[in-house]
């Protein structure tokens, strides 16, 4: 494992950088061969929106990493993780948890009640990435054609364990 990445920023992204977010989730998608993809207006009405959000990592003026959430109508105080994803070069140096963790506080502080997320069996690393942070699998919860296994997270009990 590489020493943990120094000089790098985490920021929500602003609606004028719609682009750059849109830009880093689209090569995520090429990346892991995503097939439902959102088209750019769809991606900036689902996550530039309260409750949702992209949170990307950037090294001076580049951006290398992302992270994205969004509202789950179907149910009630919940969000989704979705898109996270670290340039190659930039892997195992921290960036992914400091994503992670920045979403999960926007979360708790909105209100969310639990997260969820789904994966395939072949991103073994990201299923052992979020079992690390707490995610425990759990019933299909949509309707994902390339979703094998379906995650979540509560982050009231945390939240709560943390206040005693």
């Amino acid at each position: 494992m590489q020493p943990v990445m120094r000089g790098f920023e985490i920021r929500r992204a602003m609606p004028s950088e719609i682009d750059t977010a849109f830009e880093i989730v689209q090569e995520y998608c090429e990346t892991m061969n995503v097939v439902a993809r959102d088209t750019r207006d769809a991606f900036a009405r689902i996550y530039f929106e309260e409750g949702a959000g992209i949170w990307l990592a950037w090294l001076a003026e580049k951006v290398i990493g992302c992270i994205a959430l969004r509202a789950m109508r179907q149910f009630d105080e919940n969000g989704e993780v979705k898109r996270l994803y670290v340039r190659p070069e930039y892997r195992g140096r921290g960036i992914a948890a400091a994503l992670h963790d920045a979403l999960q506080t926007y979360a708790t502080v909105f209100g969310y009640r639990w997260l969820y997320l789904d994966t395939t069996d072949n991103m073994r690393a990201a299923i052992r990435f979020y079992e690390a942070h707490g995610y425990e699998r759990c019933a299909r919860y949509n309707d994902n054609p390339q979703a094998t296994i379906f995650m979540r997270k509560e982050l009231r009990a945390a939240s709560e364990k943390t206040k005693r």
